[in-house]
Parts: structure tokens; sequence; C-alpha cells
């Protein structure tokens, strides 16, 4: 309940009554005696009374209704009394009148009704005010305010009447914010919850209504329309009517696809804050000429709002100034884009353009949809990214374009938005878009800007001297501006002394004629001014691919600790040759970095030195990985076989810790991987040991793709090299990839490969782990005998390498087995082995696969209650160890743990989230065996057409992955009666 504080009689402390659940009060932090039920009735009746008198008549027949007790009326007066004395020191706020009674709370007194109705009006404001988020959050916590059943426990008619219509209200507050919930694109959160309230109020048509949006667009036509049928079934058997008029709508505009129903498809498993993205880099204070362009493009800006979305695309070499003049362009207009500002550095003049998917995941995410809401796919994303921006006003500046194919998916296509875009490129292909050509400076612009960082003073007095400085920087605004800043931070130089050099000692003039040589040349001239230290960490850092680096990884690179590295990298950042992208992260833009590279590969960095840097760099990112493995599984060998390195690394005070950086440093390790895979037998060997110590990033979700390619190009490198140790390493990986993503066939085929390789390199390491992992696939496909073969030597294995974290959860694979041939008390009994091992290792992540494991066993034994504790406690450690595979199965494992209660009600939703869960990751298979249980929900609560198109779906999957499952889903259709 909100907390306020009144006054009254003297007494500071508030009093707050609750009647949404059991009716009780408290003064302050106080509570207050509550009486009888019949006293706690009274309180409720006056308080639902809002101050209003009741007659001691009114009250009887509240309490007692048409047949009260004798002495009904000393009763009252008794309970009245109680009420009074338990309400001191407030006391007066009962009130005594007409031969009735009124309770009359003072400001600041509360109760929880009334802070529900403000609730719900802010909550209707911010919704009519486009806030949806926000209107779904504050209804959230109107609803969070019922503690249990309204009026809960108390006796008579008034409590009653009373009752449903709270009642009424809160089923009417949950449609409300499903509702807007939907509206933001809240669907994967809402399928699960929806089928629960269908279960629960299967007469109430809302309800339905939005399950069959939600499933809609959420991709399940069939199911949506299921609902449907089901709904429409019921309501004939029970009521003899028909659907009412919006809910046959509905069915109609998903069976004609109806475009409006998808105006937002954006599901997310948690409400998110509003979101006015505001992107746009910081204009330069100096910003200087161009006045013509800077007219053109506002005035095509301006044009946003009419028939067509605005576009336009500037186009020149680099160095000539089309971020500056676009930003400061998007600046102006920012007035014009209430709804925010996106920006992205797409990285087109580089060998590694950003990807337009990766590129619209980030744009969802800034407009509010969190990551479990974005679709795979550049042509799902884009179609999403439409309709978040459909009927908003944002400007999007697209940064660095290599081509229109790279910027077509990122344009918002709607009236009201805006888009600039700059590229070294001319988008003659780009449909619609206004092409502005952008040249080098004049003379006079150029002057300007060099005068403006420099200083009048200085520049007037060398006049001509100054021209010839920012003409041989090819009048490049980039190059004007480094030599510029070079020549400001010097005092003791002159403008001719700066001349000089240009002309003398860098003898550029020519390069800085056209095309790269020009930018290259401004970067010469901000490079030639580096402090050796400084140069040697520019053309270093260079080296390494990667969208970033962070401090501790640069120290790395150049061998330098973190303090001495961090002044460095800073003074880099003050001559413009490196950008912070964040504290304690720098970057180089694409050229600078290729420019880079040019000076550490010719004469100045010999390739030795070349390549300890880069081999530092790999030393660093193994040493951590396998110590964050260490920190995360206690007691598990695999680190033990690791490369040895040389440098340490960085250390982590908890498991957390070291999680968030491996997750945070996900793009960077697996680039690192890819980069390194080429640089030699050694830097190979490390490459995959860095894999083997990161695979929770193949079960992220977030990361198993890059995961997949990085394994694959090792596992090239590797066989083309003959590397049979590093080789075998890889094809476990990869058969372990493949098993994740549901390609069994392809992962038993590397797995056999992997433990040859293994042998002939005389690797024991992979065999264990390759060998637990062909049963596990076994298991997946009823092969039992061979499962619990493959699991019996995966044991001894691990036993003769002292591995006993991987001993438990062979222990608990064999459970497995067990369990699946009827052998329900030994699969309790191997499952329970296991949590103690974990326990007394402290390995918090391999206790919840062996809690996850011991929990199937307990439900299958009966002993429910258990059961589910072991699979949620495994649930909570999962999420909070981003494993959303492990997540996902949980949420399965605990939908078919209430399916064996015979309690589908509840199944039904774990099902359902689960399905969400595991939307990217797991593939078909598993997907399919969730839709199958979920269909046995549907049906065990009543809702056999969603049940029959789950199946349907289900079993599609099945058959064409040719899996045996397919029977069994089957013999489920063939069930049906409807």
């Amino acid at each position: 309940m909100v907390k306020a504080e009144g006054t009254t009689g003297g007494h500071t402390a508030a009093l707050h009554f609750a009647v949404l659940g059991p009716v009780h009060a408290r003064q302050g932090d106080r509570p207050l005696p509550s009486g009888s039920p019949q006293q706690r009735a009274l309180l409720a009746t006056l308080l639902l009374r809002r101050g209003r008198t009741a007659t001691a008549q009114e009250l009887v027949n509240a309490l007692w209704g048409e047949e009260p007790p004798r002495e009904a009326v000393a009763a009252l007066r008794t309970y009245a009394a109680r009420l009074r004395k338990s309400l001191v020191p407030r006391s007066g706020v009962l009130v005594t009148e007409l031969g009735g009674y009124a309770l009359r709370l003072a400001e600041g007194d509360e109760l929880d009704v009334d802070t529900v109705g403000r609730l719900t009006s802010a909550a209707e404001k911010c919704a009519a005010a486009g806030d949806l988020i926000g209107a779904h959050e504050l209804y959230g916590r109107a609803l969070a305010l019922w503690d249990g059943e309204a009026l809960g426990g108390l006796p008579g008619p008034e409590a009653e009447i009373q009752r449903a219509r709270l009642e009424e209200q809160r089923l009417s507050l949950i449609e409300q914010r499903l509702d807007v919930g939907l509206q933001a694109g809240l669907h994967a959160e809402s399928v699960s919850e929806l089928t629960a309230l269908t279960t629960t109020y299967p007469m109430r048509e809302r309800l339905r209504e939005l399950l069959m949006l939600a499933l809609y667009r959420s991709g399940r036509q069939a199911e949506a329309l299921a609902v449907y049928n089901d709904a429409r079934r019921l309501l004939i058997d029970e009521l003899g009517v028909e659907p009412r008029a919006e809910l046959a709508d509905l069915q109609q505009r998903i069976l004609n696809r109806d475009e409006s129903l998808t105006l937002v498809a954006a599901p997310s498993s948690a409400p998110v804050a509003t979101v006015r993205p505001a992107q746009l880099p910081a204009a330069v204070p100096d910003f200087t000429g161009r006045a013509a362009f800077v007219d053109e493009l506002g005035a095509q800006l301006a044009t946003a709002g009419g028939r067509v979305m605005a576009v336009s695309a500037v186009a020149g070499i680099g160095g000539v100034g089309k971020t500056t003049l676009a930003v400061q362009v998007a600046h102006a207009a920012r007035d014009h884009f209430p709804d925010g500002q996106l920006y992205v550095d797409l990285q087109g003049a580089g060998a590694g353009p950003a990807d337009p998917e990766a590129v619209l995941g980030a744009f969802l995410r800034a407009l509010g949809a969190q990551d479990a809401a974005i679709p795979d796919g550049v042509a799902e994303r884009a179609a999403l990214y439409r309709s978040l921006l459909d009927g908003k006003r944002v400007l999007t500046l697209l940064d660095n374009a290599r081509d229109a194919a790279q910027v077509r998916h990122l344009l918002p296509g709607t009236p009201g938005c805006a888009t600039l875009i700059t590229s070294r490129v001319r988008m003659v292909d780009l449909a619609g878009a206004h092409l502005v050509d952008l040249d080098v400076m004049s003379p006079e612009e150029a002057l300007t800007l060099f005068t403006r960082i420099v200083g009048t003073e200085r520049v007037t007095t060398e006049r001509k001297a100054a021209m010839d400085v920012v003409a041989a920087c090819g009048f490049l605004p980039l190059a004007i501006r480094i030599a510029a800043s070079r020549l400001a931070a010097r005092r003791t130089w002159t403008v001719s002394v700066l001349a000089r050099k240009l002309s003398d000692e860098r003898r550029r003039l020519d390069e800085l004629q056209a095309g790269d040589q020009a930018v290259k040349a401004t970067f010469e001239l901000g490079y030639g001014q580096l402090e050796r230290e400084q140069a040697r960490a520019f053309r270093l850092l260079g080296l390494a691919d990667g969208p970033d680096i962070s401090l501790a990884a640069a120290a790395a690179v150049l061998d330098r600790d973190e303090e001495a590295a961090e002044a460095i990298l800073e003074g880099l950042v003050d001559t413009s040759l490196l950008e912070s992208a964040a504290p304690g992260r720098y970057r180089f833009h694409d050229l600078v970095r290729l420019f880079a590279r040019a000076c550490a590969e010719r004469d100045e960095q010999p390739p030795a030195e070349r390549d300890a840097a880069l081999a530092r760099l790999l030393d660093f990112y193994l040493a951590t990985t396998a110590r964050v493995r260490g920190l995360e599984r206690p007691g598990d060998r695999l680190v033990a076989h690791l490369a040895p390195t040389k440098y340490p690394g960085l250390a982590f005070g908890s498991e957390e810790d070291g999680l968030e950086w491996v997750f945070s440093e996900g793009e960077c390790l697996l680039t690192c991987v890819r980069q390194s895979a080429a640089a030699g037998p050694g830097a190979l060997r490390r490459a995959v040991d860095i894999l083997l110590a990161t695979q929770d990033l193949a079960e992220s979700g977030a990361f198993s793709r890059q995961y997949k390619r990085a394994t694959q190009v090792v596992l090239d490198t590797a066989e083309a090299t003959g590397a049979t140790l590093v080789e075998g390493r890889a094809r476990m990986l990869l058969s372990h990839v493949h098993s994740v993503g549901g390609r069994f066939e392809e992962s038993d085929a590397e797995a056999v490969r992997a433990i040859l390789l293994a042998r002939a390199a005389e690797d024991p390491m992979p065999y264990g782990y390759t060998v637990n992992d062909r049963g596990i696939l076994a298991l997946y496909q009823e092969r039992y005998d061979d499962a619990e073969a493959y699991f019996t030597r995966a044991l001894e294995s691990f036993r003769e390498d002292g591995n006993r974290s991987c001993e438990a959860t062979a222990l608990s694979n064999i459970s497995r087995v067990h369990l699946a041939t009827g052998r329900i008390e030994s699969a309790v009994s191997l499952a329970q082995q296991a949590p103690p091992i974990f326990v007394e290792l402290g390995a918090t992540l391999r206790l919840a696969n062996a809690n996850y494991a011991l929990g199937m066993a307990l439900a299958q034994a009966g002993q429910a209650d258990d059961a589910l504790a072991r699979l949620r406690q495994a649930l909570t450690t999962f999420r909070d160890k981003r494993q959303r595979l492990w997540e996902g199965m949980t949420l399965f494992r605990l939908a078919e743990a209430h399916l064996a209660l015979a309690d589908p009600a509840q199944a039904a939703p774990f099902a359902e989230q689960a399905l969400a869960t595991l939307r990217d990751i797991g593939g078909g298979w598993r997907r399919a065996q969730v839709l199958t249980v979920l269909g046995r929900a549907l049906s065990g609560i009543g809702q056999a057409g969603r049940a029959r198109a789950c199946w349907e779906q289900a079993l599609a999957v099945f058959e064409k992955l040719g899996s045996k499952d397919s029977v069994e889903v089957r013999n489920l259709l063939a069930s049906l009666t409807v």
C-alpha cells in the first residue's frame, strides 16, 4: 500500500487500510488489532462507503442479511466500540452519527482501493499519451495491491456483493493491462498469462480476444483461430449462444491476415521503461561553413510528415566531413522528431561492414524491445522496426554506409520519420533518396575552421603559412582538425613550423589529392605528432580485430600495466586517432584502424613484434576465460587441459563478475579466436582452448551463431594445417554446438570424428566430454542401451581424470536413462548422488543441472513437492547464469511435472514460457517437444482446438526430422474428437 502521513489529534502517523485481501489496518508501521470476522466486516463496510454514514439497520443488514440474531444492534455497538478502541490514538476517525456510524479518514490516510483508483487513472492517462509501457507498469502496480481474495473470509451479504464487485474490477484491470501490453508488443509474456487466465475464466470472451491477438502476433495463426473455435464450442454447449461480435470479427481479421493486427509485434518477458532514444553524437562547437548544405538538408528533413518519409544521402571521400555535417543538421532538426533520434556507424569503409540484422537488433533495443522479443532474420527485424516506428517521428542517422543494400532494411518506411545517410559512394540506386555530394571545404572555410581551433592571434600574423597548412591538408575537415589540434597543443610552435613539417618532412601534398590517400595523409599528419610510446600503441592496437577493446585487453597488447596503458590511450583519444567508446573501452574509426595497420606492417613494426602483441592478447583472453571457467565450474578438470599462458589475465571477486565479463567481451573474444586461427600452431591451439573455456556463449542464444562461426574457422584451419589435437577439440565443440541446435545427426558425426582425432593426438581431454555428449544424443533418440553405455564410459573417463564435477554430471545422465526405461527407484538414487558433490565443490551452475535431473526423477517417483522445488531452484540459477537453453528446458520440465500431477492449468503457462524462451535456440526438435506438451496441457483444460494446432506444428517438425516422436503426436491427434 502507498504510505502517507496525516495529522489527527496531534498524532502524525497515518492510517492504512486494506480490503483487497484479508481486511487489516495499521498505523504507520504498527499493525492494529483486527478483531473478529464480524468486526472486520463492519470495518470493511464503513471503509467502502467512503465516509458516508450507515444507519444501524443498514449495517445489521450488511453483516447478517434478512435473518439477523436477536441482539444484532447490541452486537453491532459492541463491534463498533472494539473497533474504536483498536484505532486508538486515531479513534476519532470512527464517528457516531444519527444512530449509525461513519469512518472518515484524514488527509494522508490510505485505503488500498483508493490507491488502485489513482494508479488506474494514471495508467489511463499514460495510455492516452502513447506511453504504453508506463501504462502497463501502472496497471501492474494496481493489481499487485490484491493480496488474495478481496474481503477474504468475511461473512455477510454485503461482503459477498463487494467481493464480487472487486473481483470484477480486478479482472477488468487485468484485461486493460494485457491490452496495453499487446499494443506495446509484450506478446510472449501475454500468451503464457492469457493461457492461464482463459483456463480459470473460460467464459470471459475479452480474454479470449486478447489471447487470439497475442498468438497471432507471435506467428501462431493456427492456434489463434483454434482459440475462437474452442470458445465458440464452449459458449454454445454451456450457454447456447454464439460468441460476441468482437470475437467473431477478430477471427475473420485473422483469417484475412489483416495488416492492422500486426501494428506492433515485439514481445518481451518484462515491462521496460519508456524509451525515446537520443543517440546522436555531440555536435562540434566549431562547426564551420557548409551553409548551403545545412539549408538543403534541413529543408529536406522538414518534409518528414508528408506522404513519404524523408531520406537524404550525403556522399564524399573519407575525412571530408560527412559525419560532422550530418550530425550538425540532425541536431538542428531534433525538435521536428520528438520521439527520438537513432544513430549507428555502419563501418562501410572497412573490411567488416556492420550487419543490417545486428544494427536492427540494436535499434529495436534502443526503442524498448528486449532481447527475447527480437526475431531472427533481417526481414523479420526490419518489419518489427517499421512497426515500432509507425505513427512516430524519429530521425535516424546511418553513418558511413557501404552501399544502398546495407541501408535498405534500416529505413523506417513511414511518413513522419526521416533518415540521414553518409557514405563514400553515391547511392544512385536508393529509390527516393535526396542525394548530396560533399566536396572538400573552400579555402576560406578551411582557413576559418583552422583559425577557430588554433586561435585568431596565432593565425593572423601567419595567414600565408596557415593557408599552406590547410592546402597541405587538401582542405579536408578531419585533416585540418588534426593539424590545428596539434598546433593548439604546442604553444612553442608557430604556424610556419607546422607548414614546413607538412611540406618538407611529410611531403604528402600529392597524396592529399583524392581517394583513400587523402584520408591516410590526414592520419599521417596526426600520427607524426605522436610520442614514441603513443605511436607504438597506435600501431599495435590497430592489429586487433573486434568492434572495440577494453583497457585490460589493450594493456595486454601493449605489454604495459593498466595505469600506463590508460595514460597512453587517453593521449591517443586527445589526438582524435582513437575514440573512447565508454569508460574503460576504446575503438578506432575503421579508416584509422586501416592506417594504423599500414603503419605497423611497414618497417616501423617488425613482424615478430606484431605477432607478439597479438599473442599477448590471445594469452590474456585465454588466461581470463580459464579463470572464469574455474570459478563457474569448480572441480571441472577441463581447465587443467588448456594450453599454458604467459599472461596472467584478470582475476574476479565472484563468479557473477566473471560471467559478466565473458558476456560483455563475447564479441571481442570470438573475433580474436577467428583472427588467431591463421596465426600459427601455438595461436591456433590457444584459440580452440578459448572456445573450450567459453562454451556458455554457445548456450546463451545471444552468441550462439558467432560461437559456431568461430568454431568452424578454427576447425577449417586445423584440418588444413594438419593440427590433429586442435581439430579433435574443435570437432568436439562443433558436436556440442550441433546438439544445442537440435542437429543430432551432425552432432553425432562430429563426435565420432572428435574421438578418433583425440586418440590420434593422444589428447585425453575430449574423450569423456564427447562420449557424454553422444550419450545425450542417444537418450534424445531413445537409444537407451547406447546412451547408458556412453554415459558409463564417460563416468569412467571422468573418474580416471579426477574430474569430480563431470563425474556427478555423468551420474545425473545415467539417472535419466534409468528414468526413461522405467527404473524409477534407481533413477532417483543415482540423481541424488550428484547434488551433494556440487554443493561440496561450490559449483552453482552444475548444481542446477543436477537439480534439473533430480527434479525429473522425483516427479516420476510421485514426490511432487520435492520435484517442483528442485526444478524451481534450477530455473532460478539458469536465469541468473544466462543459460537460456537450460532455462527453457527447465520450464518445459516444470510443464511436464504439472501434467504428471494432473494439473494442466499450471502446465500450460510453463510450456508457453518454454516456447518463448527457446524461440531462437535449441532447434526444431526441442520446440516440437514443447509444443507436444503444450498441446497436452491445452487439451486438459478444454482448449482442444489449440491443442490440435500445437500438435500439427509438432508433427510437421518431427516428420521433417524423421523423429520417432511423430508416432506419439499422431496418436494424440487421432485421440481428438473435434
